[in-house]
Order: structure tokens, then C-alpha cells, then sequence
């Protein structure tokens, strides 16, 4: 497992964060795991029929290895991402008493190299057992 150093400056500390060094093709398993990989596309929540996106409808982005994450509201660190920025995925909690085959609910916090800005959203909309 590597070690990685990063100073963020919200929060004027400097935080080792443990990352398995994975292909771009996975997504972290365990609670405090971190992958690299990169944006596919920085998406609205919603999309017209045709693919038109719906405005102020919340914020979701999509990654190389699968990853999604997806928000009710705007969220301006996603919302200022671009396809092809290099983005560090780490799990931060998964939900508990799921039903067998329902893997909604997981929340990762996702740190963009680029733009310097990290958030935490879930990969659904739902949680498992959820709508």
C-alpha cells in the first residue's frame, strides 16, 4: 500500500490519506481506500428525453472506472470539473443491512487534482432498499 501526502488548503493540515495503488479500472472496496482515475463527464442529475440537460436539477459526474456520484443539489466543486481531469476516489462509508444485490448508497469523497477541490456524494440517488 502507498502512502500519499497531500495539504489541503481548507484545512490547513497536512492528512495522510492511504492509497491502494488499483488500475484506473476499479473502484475502491474498503472504507478509506482511495483509487486514481479521471472524469468522464460532469452531468445535471436530470436529463430531458433527447439528453438535454435539466438546469439547477443537482449535480452528477461519472468516472473512467464506473464510478458515479450524484447530488439533489448543485455543487459547485463537481459542477467546475472537466472530462479528463485526473480525480482521487475514496470510499468513505457503505450503507449497512442491504438487500442482496443492491449496492446503492455507497459515499466516496473525490478530490480533483486540477481544480484542487474535493466533495463526498453517494453513487445513487437512493440508498440500498431505497425507491
Amino acid at each position: 500500500m502507498k502512502k500519499l501526502l497531500f495539504a489541503f488548503p481548507a484545512l490547513s493540515a497536512f492528512l495522510t490519506v492511504p492509497v491502494h495503488a488499483a488500475p484506473t479500472t476499479d473502484l475502491p472496496d474498503q472504507i478509506g481506500t482511495c483509487v486514481f482515475t479521471h472524469v468522464k463527464s460532469v452531468e445535471t442529475r436530470l436529463q430531458e428525453s433527447g439528453g438535454k440537460p435539466v438546469p439547477d436539477s443537482g449535480s452528477a459526474i461519472s468516472f473512467v472506472n464506473g464510478g458515479y456520484q450524484v447530488s439533489y443539489e448543485q455543487i459547485p466543486e463537481v459542477d467546475s470539473s472537466q472530462a479528463g481531469d485526473k480525480v482521487m476516489m475514496c470510499l468513505a462509508s457503505v450503507p449497512a443491512n442491504c438487500p442482496a444485490g443492491d449496492n446503492r448508497g455507497k459515499v466516496y469523497t473525490t478530490t480533483n487534482f486540477r481544480t484542487g477541490r474535493s466533495w463526498t456524494l453517494p453513487d445513487s440517488e437512493h440508498d440500498c432498499g431505497g425507491a
